[in-house]
């Protein structure tokens, strides 16, 4: 059963969890489709970077331009001179507000996910949209149990990983992964998972409510090759809606 949506209309930033989605060739429609750039070398910014991206939350207005609120409460509407000149005094960089484009733009990741200082990797991320991979990151709740079973200690809140779906699954290991290649259908959208996501230095960082937890990290390298979640193309798109059952499209009997 789909147990959250999420949709993030600013790379980095918080998103939004919604009631619907709806779901395009490429992802789900308005998920990253903006990102903040850094002037000064080109590159889309990310968390990896700059960490304060995940104080700051994105929400779509109805005219499709991200309304974003930063930490302090301001609020800044859409792209223009007004908004790259509030990021860049809260960044302390120059930056604009930037649309993804058709050519794909450069970000950034680290070689140790532990470690900032390690050295930092450029790739050019897909046309149209800010995404490290493909259109949509899918995760279950068997999956958190699964962390949250070898780290306790930790805060396994689904925020750290930041999927597009999150599935209400039974069990505690990590099922999706044997999902891939199978055809997935949620309300009247249907999709395939192809590849476990690899993890980063994203899952560690402190964001409102979550402290800072290199061990997360940890734990998935350890323990499931630091990958944690699905890559998933989109076969058709749709309309998937929170509590639509979730099934694989052969089986009988359907509900995973």
């Amino acid at each position: 059963m789909v147990a959250q949506l999420w949709r993030y209309p600013v790379k980095s930033m918080q998103g939004e969890r919604l009631r619907a989605v709806r779901i395009e060739g490429d992802g789900v429609a308005g998920d990253r489709r903006w990102g903040v750039r850094d002037e000064g070398t080109g590159r889309v910014l990310t968390g990896r970077r700059e960490p304060r991206l995940l104080e700051a939350a994105a929400r779509l207005a109805a005219g499709r331009e991200p309304v974003i609120e930063l930490p302090d409460g301001t609020v800044l509407e859409g792209a223009g001179e007004a908004t790259d000149t509030a990021l860049s005094s809260w960044l302390a960089r120059p930056v604009r507000l930037v649309e993804a484009g058709a050519h794909g733009d450069r970000a950034e990741f680290f070689a140790d996910p532990t470690d900032d200082s390690s050295e930092a990797i450029e790739w050019t991320m897909p046309p149209e949209r800010f995404v490290d991979a493909m259109p949509l990151l899918l995760v279950t709740t068997a999956s958190l149990r699964a962390g949250a079973a070898l780290h306790p200690s930790g805060e396994w809140d689904v925020r750290r990983f930041r999927p597009n779906v999150l599935l209400d699954a039974e069990g505690d290991g990590w099922v999706e992964d044997d999902w891939c290649g199978r055809v997935v259908r949620l309300g009247d959208v249907e999709l395939v998972p192809q590849q476990p996501c690899a993890r980063c230095t994203m899952v560690t960082r402190t964001q409102p409510g979550l402290t800072r937890d290199l061990d997360v990290y940890r734990t998935l390298a350890r323990h499931h090759g630091g990958t944690f979640g699905v890559w998933t193309a989109v076969c058709g798109g749709g309309t998937i809606t929170e509590n639509d059952a979730a099934r694989f499209v052969a089986d009988d009997p359907p509900d995973l």
